[in-house]
């Protein structure tokens, strides 16, 4: 397909509004600002380098901005949750609240399903970027009820939701709520036919050997811990594996077995180098030696 094929202009123009760039700032190095907007009105279209120069200048990938550009509907909401879940991996929550207020008004997400995922994403912002709890788990109880009035037999992605209500009360120490959450997701998770995603299962297990090692919960959190790393070993899943690792070991120092848990830490930190994961791995060996001393 050529560019102009696309809904470019929108597409580009949508994006540098969302994060806060300027016409000038952005055309800066790359085209003219007259160029730019032309460009945004699909009265000109730019050359294959000035897409990618102004995709990398915007921090977006290539293939994300041809995605939002598409004429298809499915792709755009598709693009659209996939640019969600990147920024939320970056923790960039501002963009990602100006992106929902953007689409909340947007015919193609007026489809339920999309509706919910926006709700969540809502919620998780409000929490971040507001510190309003109780507006962000009012988000969340909003998203499953729109799928599931009645709050029961959660599907996965209800499940993910009610995931990050238990991830907000663990941030905010109110960890016997936590530990009810995580169990709620734990047992809906078991009862589903097939789990599409086993990252969903893995975070629900993560939260809750978290919250019950801060209860004091050691025994039961290492039951919770080791279960996690041995499904992360048996599907050969690298997500979560090193926590897992930190998390059975400091069960075991707790427990008063420091060699045991001392290995297990030391293979946490390993995994982290091996993932070029210095900051976490540094941060892993601070923990281990104040655990030795205080344990």
């Amino acid at each position: 397909m050529s560019i102009e094929e696309y809904n470019f202009g929108e597409a580009l123009s949508s994006l540098r509004k969302m994060k806060g760039v300027s016409t000038e700032d952005l055309a800066e190095g790359i085209c003219t600002e007259e160029d730019l907007i032309l460009f945004e009105k699909e009265l000109k279209y730019p050359t294959i380098k000035q897409v990618h120069d102004l995709a990398r200048k915007l921090h977006i990938d290539l293939r994300y901005l041809y995605d939002m550009a598409t004429k298809s509907r499915d792709n755009y909401s598709v693009a659209i949750m996939e640019i969600i879940n990147r920024y939320k991996r970056e923790r960039d929550y501002q963009t990602i609240y100006n992106i929902i207020q953007k689409e909340k008004e947007n015919p193609l997400f007026k489809i339920t399903a999309l509706q919910q995922f926006l709700l969540w994403h809502e919620g998780i912002c409000i929490y971040y970027l507001e510190s309003n709890i109780e507006a962000a788990i009012d988000k969340f109880d909003q998203a499953i009820i729109l799928t599931n009035p009645l709050q029961e037999s959660l599907t996965e992605r209800e499940v993910e939701v009610l995931t990050s209500k238990g991830i907000i009360y663990k941030e905010e120490e109110r960890y016997k709520e936590a530990i009810a959450v995580f169990k709620d997701a734990l047992t809906n998770i078991e009862n589903l036919p097939y789990l599409i995603d086993k990252r969903v299962l893995l975070k629900v297990l993560f939260g809750l050997t978290q919250v019950l090692t801060e209860e004091g919960q050691y025994a039961e959190s290492l039951t919770y811990s080791m279960k996690g790393l041995n499904l992360c070993l048996h599907d050969e899943q690298l997500f979560l594996l090193a926590e897992f690792h930190y998390q059975t070991g400091e069960n075991y120092i707790k427990l008063g077995n420091k060699e045991e848990g001392k290995q297990y830490i030391e293979k946490s930190i390993e995994i982290l180098l091996l993932e070029k994961n210095e900051k976490f791995a540094t941060l892993f060996k601070k923990e281990l030696d104040k655990l030795l001393i205080e344990c």
